[in-house]
């Protein structure tokens, strides 16, 4: 179900709308017209209907008592790209599996660790693949230094 705006002349009419499927058609059935939609909105009984509505939607109730100002922030935790991203890189087993692959080469420095650092970059910094040390400095500078 959804409100629909339906012109007739000069006014808009707010109607409350459901789609239904017929064979291969999608027809829309008009369940109430609820008046001019500038008659409801001027003497508040358009705002009065939603809110009486939104008692029985806890999400959508949180979320009009923070535009209420009515919540206050308990804790606001940021965290960067980086380490959300390291840690679905270790904990999906792709650290892991790039290593065993790796066992038997020999490498003169981390092939894992620069695999990393590129999926990294084209995740976040998409662009030019030389780009890519910069980035690496960047997270060297903030004390990141699993890259």
């Amino acid at each position: 179900m959804f409100f629909r705006v339906k012109s007739a002349g000069s006014y808009q009419y707010l109607q409350i709308v459901h789609s239904i499927r017929e064979g291969q058609k999608v027809r829309q059935q008009v369940f109430g017209t609820l008046g001019r939609l500038d008659e409801l909105k001027a003497s508040g009984r358009l705002e009065a209907l939603l809110r009486s509505g939104l008692r029985h939607c806890e999400n959508l109730a949180v979320i009009d008592a923070h535009a209420a100002g009515e919540t206050e922030a308990v804790r606001v935790l940021r965290i960067g790209p980086e380490l959300v991203f390291g840690r679905l890189w270790k904990e999906c087993g792709i650290q892991e599996v790039i290593q065993s692959l790796l066992e038997a080469r020999r490498y003169d420095f981390d092939l894992e660790r620069a695999i990393y650092l590129t999926v990294l970059h084209r995740l976040f910094a998409s662009g030019s693949d030389r780009a890519a040390p910069a980035l690496a400095r960047r997270l060297s500078h903030s004390g990141n230094r699993s890259v």
